[in-house]
């Protein structure tokens, strides 16, 4: 329902994770997130179709990964501000340049996601009451 609101309010919405697209991208679609805005790891198979490893080149391959994509984001789309949403320290790491973190305890509580976010909520609907 958060994504929906975002999306009637015309704003842009992206799913960042250290996750698989291939595991991702359904999800995406579910929430009416278009498949270029999504920043996952890529599964790379050899001809013979088994396992060749992960795309290096994607930025969530890596430490900070997340960071890289906010910057990248504010820098290419011109945002003049970006919220991240998340619920783990990898999440956290993208603010800034992020402009505000919504730190989420709705699955798990992650004390220092908690401790450090500006804001923290453990449900959506928190979010949508204020939008």
């Amino acid at each position: 329902e958060l994504v929906s609101k975002l999306n009637e309010r015309k704003k842009d919405v992206y799913l960042v994770s250290g996750g698989f697209r291939s595991f991702i991208a359904p999800v995406a679609k579910e929430l009416n997130i278009p498949l270029d805005n999504l920043f996952t790891n890529i599964f790379i198979f050899n001809d013979d179709g088994s396992y060749g490893g992960f795309d290096k080149d994607q930025p969530t391959s890596s430490s900070g990964g997340k960071k890289v994509v906010a910057t990248k984001l504010k820098t290419e789309k011109g945002y003049k501000s970006l919220v991240m949403i998340g619920d783990g320290v990898t999440d956290l790491e993208a603010y800034p340049p992020a402009d505000l973190f919504i730190g989420f305890g709705g699955n798990k509580i992650r004390e220092n996601v908690r401790q450090n976010s500006p804001w923290f909520v453990t449900q959506f609907q928190e979010l949508i009451d204020v939008l």
